[in-house]
């Protein structure tokens, strides 16, 4: 694992690249025609082109190429499961070990704010067509973007003081510093993409776009219907992050904290209770770490910090009077065994789901309540896409973006055809 330096709760766990040692780990790179790791890329960030660039000193290019294809490539750089992805397609890993192309692309983007480089332009000749993008998420980001650079108006409405989605509010700082996150967006608002904040947006609002983009996510919480489970100090992981990150008041992490969950988000929670002051915080799976979703590295810095682990067993009831005092547990596979453990918060970090997006604009939406759109974005209502989260259920951040990307063709495709003027 990279060298941890975490201070405190704000402070960024893994140290990058200075320009030695990113130099040294592009030097590493066998320069393959035909790049697996680019096409091991779901938003197409061309890891091949840009650590090629870094090896003979071109920087620039680097951030050129990253902020092209990835508007959020900063951002990306430090929450995408490159290790499943583009690092694990790596060449490299039949000889020694995979090129550290996160932290690559982390060091292109360091380097593009610390010299103030302007790597994107917008056409000088604006298109007709305005477009309304629903959510400040990773989606929208992309599909704001994508239509700025080739000269569309666009706005996007965030019922949120801030832009970010996700980013900004369900992912500790530690791994993720809204710093970073701030940078990237203000890429967006270089591209004269323009941001409505505090709105709640109804179809009435749409009234005026010639096309609408819904890219709200999955903000509900998931909790499963165990007794005492409206104890106060039970909580939804993204009310729990939400809540640490904007420092809402009377926010109390917690002296004895259980997480329950196997994932990123898991472990975002769990270090959150750690940094924030909790004494005692474990995390509890219902399956083995070798089945768990979360990346190994993220499960290891939490170790790092003191946090323990539970595997095999999974909640049965929570105890309390009045307020969460204890949880049981039962195997996952094997129902005789049991466990309890004390506790006076308990975190479910065992996803979300969908809210009501009837209001917006009348698309169908599934069973699970997510909205019904194609491959490409497309909606039963005519002018009306989606992607992310609030579509597939929620998968990665550079999903999101690829699946934004996508869907930015779609509304161009529809604007063209519609003609408008």
């Amino acid at each position: 694992m990279s060298k941890v330096v975490k201070a405190d709760y704000t402070a960024e766990a893994v140290a990058g690249f200075n320009s030695r040692t990113a130099l040294e780990e592009a030097a590493r790179c066998l320069l393959c025609h035909d790049a697996p790791c680019s096409k091991g890329c779901p938003a197409g960030t061309n890891p091949a082109k840009f650590i090629r660039s870094i090896r003979f000193r071109n920087v620039r290019g680097a951030a050129e190429t990253i902020r092209e294809n990835n508007i959020l490539g900063g951002t990306c750089a430090r929450v995408c499961p490159y290790d499943n992805l583009c690092e694990e397609a790596c060449s490299r890993c039949g000889i020694d070990r995979p090129i550290e192309i996160g932290k690559l692309q982390r060091f292109a983007i360091e380097q593009e704010e610390a010299y103030g480089m302007k790597v994107l332009s917008v056409p000088a000749e604006k298109k007709a067509g305005k477009v309304a993008c629903v959510g400040a998420g990773p989606a929208s980001l992309a599909v704001a973007s994508e239509l700025a650079k080739e000269g569309y108006d666009v706005t996007i409405f965030e019922r949120e003081a801030k832009a970010g989605g996700v980013l900004t509010y369900g992912i500790v700082p530690s791994r993720l510093p809204q710093s970073v996150v701030d940078y990237d967006i203000s890429k967006v608002e270089e591209l004269g993409v323009k941001f409505v904040f505090n709105t709640e947006v109804k179809a009435a609002d749409l009234e005026g776009f010639d096309a609408a983009f819904i890219g709200v996510g999955l903000w509900g919480p998931n909790l499963p219907g165990i007794e005492g489970i409206d104890l106060p100090g039970v909580y939804a992981a993204v009310d729990y992050l939400k809540a640490a990150r904007s420092g809402a008041e009377g926010f109390n992490a917690g002296k004895r904290v259980l997480v329950v969950g196997g994932g990123d988000v898991a472990v975002d929670c769990a270090v959150t209770a750690k940094l924030q002051g909790a004494e005692d915080v474990k995390i509890v799976y219902r399956r083995t770490i070798e089945e768990a979703p979360g990346n190994l590295n993220e499960f290891q810095y939490a170790l790092s910090l003191g946090i323990g682990m539970t595997t095999g067993m999974a909640p049965d009831s929570i105890v309390g009077d009045g307020k969460v005092e204890a949880v049981n547990f039962k195997g996952f596979r094997d129902e005789a065994a049991k466990l309890t453990l004390s506790a006076d918060t308990i975190v479910f970090a065992t996803g979300q789901k969908a809210e009501d997006v009837s209001a917006i604009a009348g698309v169908d939406v599934t069973d699970k309540k997510t909205i019904a759109a194609d491959a490409n974005g497309i909606t039963n209502v005519d002018g009306i896409f989606s992607a992310g989260d609030i579509v597939n259920g929620g998968k990665t951040v550079v999903e999101a973006v690829a699946a934004g990307k996508v869907a930015a063709f779609s509304i161009m495709q529809y604007l063209e055809k519609k003609g408008v003027k």
